[in-house]
C-alpha cells in the first residue's frame, strides 16, 4: 500500500522504516530536508496514487492545523487524512468536518510505543468511520505489534485520541507510583540496594510491567539518578484527562495527583521526578535536564 507520512521525527521516522520493512511504499515529508523524501508537501501528494492516504505525525495544535489546512487544498474527494499525533479529541471533530466538506475522509490515531516502536510495534487506538478505518487496515497491521493485541477501532472520530489521552493519564499515575516507592526505598537506611529491589520485582510480582523494566534500565544507567534534575514536563494529555474527568463527573484522584506532582517538580529538585524524568526518557526519548552542579 502507498502512504504519505508528514513529520519524520523520533516516532514518524521510525514509523516510516517499519512500514517500509513491511513492504509498503512510504513517501515522507519533513521540514528538515535531511529527513525528507520530497521537497514540498505538494510533491508528496503528487507522488501518491488515488485514493491517497496521508498520515500526519506533527505536534498537536497549530502545527497540526496548518498541515491539515494545506492537505485540504491539495487532496481530492476519496482521499483520507490520518492524524497520528497527540491532538485533543475535540480538534478531531473539527478536522473531520472541515475535510468532510471536501469529500476527504479523516481518521484519528492515538499512537503509543515511543522510541521502541520500530522494534516492538506501536499500540494504535483509532477513531473514525468504518469505511475509512477498514481501508487502512494493512497500514495498521504493519505498525502494530505482532499478535492479537495492539490495535483497536475505539469508535467514531475523536475516540482514538480520547483513548490515547486516558492511556497517558494512567501512565502518569503508574510512573508516579514507581517514583514514590523508589524515593521511599532510597530514604531508609536499612535498604542499601534499591536498584536490585526494583530488579527483583520484574518477575513474579503483581507490579511487574514494561515501565518497571524501563525503571531498572534507568537505574542501571545511573543507580541513584544523581545525574538528573527532578523536573518533568507534562505533555498536555494529563491535563486533558483531568478536564474530561471533571466534565463527566468521574473521580480520578490518582491521575490528578500525578499531574499535580509534575507541577511540584518545577518548584524544587524533586527526587520522585528524577525517576519520572528517567522513565519518560527511557520509553519516549523525552529530553531530561541534568542535575545542576554546585558552584
Amino acid at each position: 500500500m502507498q502512504i504519505g507520512l508528514v513529520g519524520l521525527g523520533k516516532m514518524g521516522g521510525n514509523m516510516r522504516e517499519r512500514l517500509r520493512n513491511a513492504g509498503h511504499t512510504v513517501v515522507g515529508y519533513d521540514t528538515n530536508p535531511e529527513r525528507s523524501d520530497v521537497a514540498h508537501l505538494s510533491d508528496l501528494v503528487g507522488e501518491l496514487e488515488s485514493p491517497r492516504t496521508v498520515w500526519v505525525m506533527v505536534p498537536a495544535g497549530d502545527v497540526t492545523q496548518h498541515v491539515i489546512d494545506q492537505l485540504a487544498s491539495l487532496l481530492k474527494p476519496g482521499d483520507t487524512v490520518v492524524d497520528g499525533g497527540n491532538s485533543r479529541w475535540t480538534d478531531d471533530e473539527r478536522h473531520a468536518r472541515e475535510l468532510g466538506h471536501r469529500g476527504i475522509g479523516f481518521v484519528d490515531a492515538g499512537v503509543s510505543g515511543g522510541v521502541w516502536g520500530l522494534k516492538n510495534g506501536y499500540a494504535l487506538m483509532v477513531g473514525g468511520d468504518k469505511e475509512h478505518v477498514d481501508r487502512l487496515r494493512p497500514v495498521f497491521e504493519a505498525l502494530k505489534p505482532e499478535g492479537p493485541y495492539g490495535f483497536v477501532h475505539a469508535g467514531k472520530v475523536g475516540a482514538g485520541h480520547f483513548a490515547k489521552m486516558v492511556h497517558n493519564g494512567i501512565e502518569y499515575a503508574m510512573m508516579q507510583a514507581y517514583a514514590e516507592g523508589w524515593e521511599l526505598l532510597e530514604a531508609v537506611e536499612s535498604v542499601d540496594n534499591v536498584r536490585e529491589v526494583f530488579r527483583s520485582w520484574q518477575d513474579g510480582t503483581v507490579i511487574r510491567s514494561w515501565l518497571l523494566d524501563l525503571a531498572v534500565n534507568a537505574l542501571d544507567d545511573d543507580e541513584h539518578l544523581r545525574g538528573l534534575r527532578g523536573y518533568a514536563e507534562d505533555s498536555g494529555e494529563g491535563r486533558w484527562t483531568v478536564e474530561a474527568a471533571i466534565d463527566n463527573a468521574v473521580p480520578l484522584p490518582a491521575i490528578t495527583a500525578s499531574l499535580f506532582a509534575r507541577f511540584a517538580s518545577r518548584q524544587e529538585d524533586s527526587p520522585q521526578m528524577k525517576m519520572v524524568a528517567a522513565l519518560r526518557n527511557q520509553f519516549g526519548g523525552h529530553a531530561v535536564e541534568s542535575a545542576r552542579k554546585e558552584p
